[in-house]
């Protein structure tokens, strides 16, 4: 890919049909060797990207470092590129749509923005805040006036703050306010990831660490899920 116009529109096209693997780089290093070895689109890590500074994930990485990290993965490879943002980098509707906004000016292709409220105790944020960001998030990527894959995640199951019913009642809210694609992190099992699948009209994608590291793409496909990221498992 050549140009940033045709890494957004093959990154939009990837979501449409099939499942692919988003592999997480950390580094530009890290990208041009997921880049060689086949990788057809590269998302940030928060996680990844606080750990080379000597910080722990959620909350310790500032909007413009996050920013910055991102502009060196897509400098890195022709590739294009996803944001890992966290909850947006504040609390309201209005950080979340700065963030996108932002997110679209340095040429990324999507990002991520979660439903968890930072701290040293991650809670989430009250059902009805967690879709006004999203919405807001949302119409912000639609303002870009290009494609722009935007994934509300709900976050709580990984992070025990809530069940899978909740998680689904929270992606049919996301579904409604506007995101391109949902994501719920490791729920308990295959079953319950399928049941999340079925629950929900738009794309899913799927965590592939801790216990799904032993099923195969194809397994993934097979329930439905459009993208499989690998987080900062590697």
């Amino acid at each position: 890919m050549k140009n940033l116009s045709e890494r957004h529109q093959a990154f939009a096209d990837m979501h449409q049909s099939g499942c692919f693997v988003l592999p997480n780089p950390w580094d530009i290093g890290s990208a041009r060797v997921m880049a060689a070895s086949g990788a057809k689109a590269l998302a940030t890590t928060s996680a990844g990207h606080a750990f080379t500074l000597g910080r722990p994930d959620m909350g310790h990485v500032t909007q413009d470092e996050a920013l910055a990290h991102a502009q060196d993965i897509l400098a890195a490879t022709t590739l294009p590129v996803s944001g890992d943002f966290e909850n947006g980098f504040g609390d309201t509707p209005d950080d979340v749509a700065e963030t996108v906004r932002r997110a679209g000016e340095i040429g990324l292709s999507g990002c991520s923005v979660e439903d968890t409220i930072m701290g040293t105790d991650p809670g989430a944020y009250d059902v009805d805040l967690a879709i006004e960001r999203i919405k807001a998030g949302a119409a912000a990527a639609k303002s870009l006036g290009r494609p722009f894959i935007f994934c509300a995640r709900a976050d709580g199951i990984m992070n025990g703050v809530y069940n899978t019913d909740e998680a689904i009642m929270r992606l049919l809210g996301f579904e409604s306010a506007g995101a391109d694609l949902l994501y719920a992190p490791l729920p308990p099992s295959m079953d319950e990831l399928a049941r999340i699948v079925k629950s929900v009209s738009k794309p899913v994608n799927a965590l592939v660490a801790g216990d799904f590291r032993q099923f195969a793409l194809t397994d993934f496909a097979r329930l439905g899920i459009r993208r499989c990221s690998l987080g900062s498992s590697i």
